[in-house]
């Protein structure tokens, strides 16, 4: 022991880097990932699970960063490769009786075809033999082997796989059938020599015929996989941190590609799931491929045949895979999506996983679990969330309009997508960054196709079942997918889709398709609006006899979030149409009232007048004239809002926003004095235009600056507003404004105008012998504000973060130029994994925002604290906001629903509510 040690210290054990499936559990996903997690889970249950052992992620973590594995990992593997080959009674690659196994991957969070899987790791030229004659079926020992060398060279070896194909095509050909399951023993012994001489040619190299060698290749592949290009664009565009890293699952091989014998039947390898993930509806859902093996099912190569179909094929299996997903699904209290094999008539179970859905899905299952007692109320708002509640409010077909089918296929993903067809991914892509809407047409998608169906507004496949890629993908992004239209012949070579009648499809002609329904349409077809939608605007009722099952859903689960929520939910809406319509979809008042947008159209000549004016009389004429316009503007809005809180913003944009374009004003006065007929009105504008203009609008004259400038301004809008409050008084009414001063920066800019607008409401309540009780606050939107709001709230009744211009003054960005010119750049890179703008950047803007809240709250405790950014609306900003102690959230109409929605969760969560 070296002398340094304490000896009556307990050193840490060593970092143990393999865990035995039946070491594991669900709940160690972290560590074990996603699959080998329920893989151990199953294990536990007694489910028949082939042996085998987990490499963890913590084990790819420092083979990512230092770029080779843990000095510990090797032996670790061997002393399990050992206790799988005592188990199984053979050894990894023995020649006449060979252990084979499987290495694929398996991250915490579900990314499907986007890491790499090798199978039947362990045949050579040797054991190939042994395997023939153990299995009794040589074609299947050859057809195995084909697979190897296929997967180990496209994965492993970085072999193009289209030279794979290539020469698969080339061999049926030759034997004039179009199916490889038509291929014979020699075939495939012939195909073997074909794909060991492509590896041989791309890389300088003989294929591997040492089994260890072969196994640790591949373990090195899947741990290089997680940095894939496909698999880094998958994880930013699920949320998914970057550094977790992915586990590896050693697994026992079993075949469904072993052939039957006399006494026993063949196999095959589905993908199953406890319900279906597209409705949530009850019952048998799933694909089955006969003679084949794991890949197969969700690669989409081959058409698979329903699974209730298995009952009729091998009605044990069948049965005893019926038991199994009861089984999962209690335990998992969840829609549980299942890969299995059945070797010569034996069960075995591949994987498990709390199975992605359709939006409509999960609201449905969500309520059906809490009626079969699997799940509380509380639990099924966290089953579901405020991105899958916007999917449900989008449009859809409408089904009484002409429209002319061309196919059908599985309705795979729901909605309706509308777009030039396209036969590629990089077209997609490509068109879609030139604003074209885009439908990705292919006869199977595989993962590289991951940026073009993120590119498309749906996607399209000839092939393929509801567990295809494609579908697996589309539903976990929530795009609209229809698979398996067998009927269309797609040519990717020749950019045309052919129909049954022959009609033809080219690149660039529009299709529509229908995710719900599975029908392909040419041409545009006109949409109406969701069920979903029409229950938020009141038309749809959900306790009525004829509702519709997932309206019913939907309501009993915002029911339930709104009864938990703390967060009250606002709208940003300027016109009594807006308000009305946010009052329907459940907004408990107006958190942004935009006055400028009061000021377009007609109006704009009077505001011209406003700011041409040389005299304080010309000045008081043209605000006199606003005065009544904005007025009855408040009328509407406060009627519309009766009993509920209305914050109105005072002016804010540039007054130059107001006035023409400079360049167009320029030539307007141009040619008007090159004809000798100048326009004295357009001079002055033009005169104004120049001497308002400013290198930087979005930090110049606006805002509190405005009203502190221009005499008058602020006080004809707390004029207006106070009046029009009053009136409705008068009528009975119960007017709440809050009158909110934009682009504070210090506390002095606010008393000056707090102290104007309090003389304007004390003349209007004396006249009208009325007490208003009118609020006044602060929009916090610029950095100096936040970190002086200890300040502010000394005259403030209450804070609004504007989180637009707040993340623009963070950052330094002028959101118009950075969107359009470097963010994709930045996102590509991962320097942001979403836009700041869409999502609150909590390290930042959400540390001004706490802080100032903190300190507001401090100097003012009854200090109302509120948020006016679209962010108010974005579902993981919602929860922020509630962590931080603000009183509401303020959003667009359309989008208040999810922001009711993510209150609830944010409050369940908080509460300690099991959230998976």
């Amino acid at each position: 022991m070296p002398e340094t040690q304490d000896p009556h210290v307990t050193q840490p054990a060593p970092a143990k880097f393999v865990y035995d499936f039946t070491e594991g559990n669900k709940d160690l996903k972290d560590l074990l990932g996603g699959k080998g997690a329920n893989l151990a889970e199953m294990t536990n249950l007694g489910l028949p699970v082939p042996p085998g052992f987990t490499i963890t992620t913590e084990a790819c973590k420092v083979y990512l960063d230092t770029g080779t594995e843990p000095a510990a990992l090797r032996a670790e593997v061997s002393e399990h490769l050992d206790a799988l080959e005592n188990k199984m009674g053979k050894k990894l690659g023995q020649a006449d009786d060979p252990l084979l196994v499987s290495v694929r991957s398996g991250a915490k969070f579900s990314m499907p075809g986007m890491m790499d899987t090798v199978l039947n790791i362990g045949l050579s030229d040797a054991s190939v033999v042994g395997l023939a004659a153990q299995a009794g079926d040589e074609r299947f020992a050859w057809d195995s082997y084909r697979r190897l060398i296929q997967m180990f060279g496209k994965t492993v070896l970085d072999v193009d796989g289209e030279l794979f194909e290539e020469a698969l095509e080339e061999a049926k050909r030759a034997k004039g059938v179009s199916v490889d399951v038509e291929l014979d023993a020699a075939d495939l012994r012939a195909l073997v020599g074909a794909f060991k001489d492509i590896v041989a040619k791309e890389t300088g190299r003989d294929f591997p015929q040492d089994p260890r060698v072969q196994m640790d290749l591949a373990v090195r592949a899947v741990f290089d996989s997680w940095h894939t290009d496909r698999a880094k664009l998958y994880r930013r565009q699920e949320r998914i941190p970057g550094d977790l890293g992915t586990a590896v699952n050693i697994c026992s091989m079993v075949f469904g590609n072993l052939g039957p014998t006399a006494t026993s039947l063949g196999g095959g390898t589905g993908v199953a799931f406890t319900r279906d993930p597209a409705s949530g509806q009850q019952g048998v859902y799933g694909d089955y491929l006969q003679n084949a093996q794991g890949e197969d099912v969700v690669a989409g190569i081959r058409n698979t045949v329903p699974l209730a179909d298995l009952e009729g094929i091998d009605k044990p299996a069948y049965d005893e895979l019926m038991r199994i997903m009861e089984t999962l699904e209690t335990h998992y209290r969840d829609l549980c999506d299942i890969e299995f094999t059945i070797e010569r008539g034996k069960l075995w179970m591949l994987q498990t996983r709390v199975g992605k859905r359709t939006a409509g899905a999960a609201f449905r299952i969500a309520t059906q679990l809490v009626d079969q007692g699997l799940i509380d109320e509380a639990e099924a708002l966290q089953r579901v969330n405020g991105a899958q509640l916007a999917q449900l409010m989008f449009p859809r077909f409408d089904l009484d309009a002409k429209a002319e089918m061309i196919g059908c296929g599985i309705a795979a993903s729901p909605g309706a997508a509308v777009g030039k067809a396209v036969f590629d991914s990089y077209t997609a892509v490509k068109w879609s960054r030139s604003g074209e809407k885009v439908i990705l047409i292919r006869r199977e998608t595989n993962p590289d196709d991951l940026n073009g169906m993120i590119a498309a507004e749906g996607i399209l496949t000839s092939r393929g079942g509801k567990t295809s890629h494609a579908a697996v993908v589309a539903r976990g992004m929530g795009k609209t997918c229809v698979c398996g239209a067998e009927e269309l012949e797609v040519d990717t070579k020749r950019r045309r889709l052919t129909t049954s009648d022959g009609t033809v499809i080219e690149e660039g002609d529009v299709v529509s398709i229908d995710g719900s329904s599975g029908k392909v349409y040419a041409g545009e077809v006109p949409v109406v609006p969701s069920p979903v939608v029409e229950y938020f605007e009141g038309r749809m009722h959900a306790g009525a006899d004829d509702a519709d099952e997932l309206v019913k859903a939907v309501h009993r689960i915002m029911a339930y979030a709104d009864r938990v929520r703390r967060l009250r939910v606002r709208a940003n809406a300027d016109n009594a149409e807006d308000a009305a319509r946010a009052r329907r979809f459940g907004a408990q008042g107006i958190g942004l009232c935009r006055t400028e947008h009061m000021f377009l159209g007609e109006r704009r000549e009077m505001v011209e007048r406003l700011i041409l004016a040389h005299t304080d009389a010309d000045r008081e004429a043209a605000l006199g004239d606003l005065l009544p316009l904005q007025k009855a503007d408040f009328i509407e809005l406060f009627e519309a809002m009766d009993g509920l809180p209305v914050t109105v913003r005072l002016l804010d944009p540039p007054l130059h926003e107001f006035l023409p374009d400079i360049t167009e004003l320029s030539v307007r006065v141009a040619l008007a004095e090159s004809r000798k007929d100048p326009n004295e009105n357009d001079l002055r504008l033009l005169q104004a235009v120049h001497k308002l203009h400013e290198q930087n609008p979005m930090l110049g004259l606006r805002g509190v600056r405005l009203g502190l400038v221009i005499p008058g301004l602020f006080a004809m809008q707390v004029r207006a507003i106070a009046e029009a409050a009053a009136e409705r008084k008068n009528a009975k009414g119960d007017p709440r404004a809050e009158i909110m001063i934009p682009l504070v920066g210090t506390v002095q800019e606010l008393e000056i105008v707090r102290d104007e607008a309090e003389r304007v409401i004390a003349e209007v309540e004396r006249s009208r012998g009325i007490s208003l009780k009118l609020t006044l606050g602060t929009m916090i939107e610029l950095p100096r504000a936040a970190l002086t709001a200890g300040q502010i709230a000394e005259s403030a009744d209450f804070f609004s973060f504007g989180t637009n211009d707040l993340t623009q003054t963070v950052w330094g960005f002028s959101r118009d130029d950075v969107e359009a010119s470097f963010f994709t750049a930045y996102l590509e890179k991962g320097i942001f994994g979403v836009s700041p703008f869409e999502t609150i950047d909590k390290d930042g803007v959400g540390s001004l925002v706490r802080s100032a809240a903190a300190a507001g709250r401090a100097t003012r405790p009854d200090l109302k604290l509120g948020v006016c950014g679209e962010h108010g609306g974005d579902p993981e900003s919602v929860h922020f906001f509630h962590e931080v102690g603000l009183d509401y959230v303020s959003c667009s109409p359309f989008r208040i629903p999810v922001a009711r929605l993510e209150a609830g969760r944010a409050a369940a969560e908080s509460k300690g509510s099991d959230s998976r």
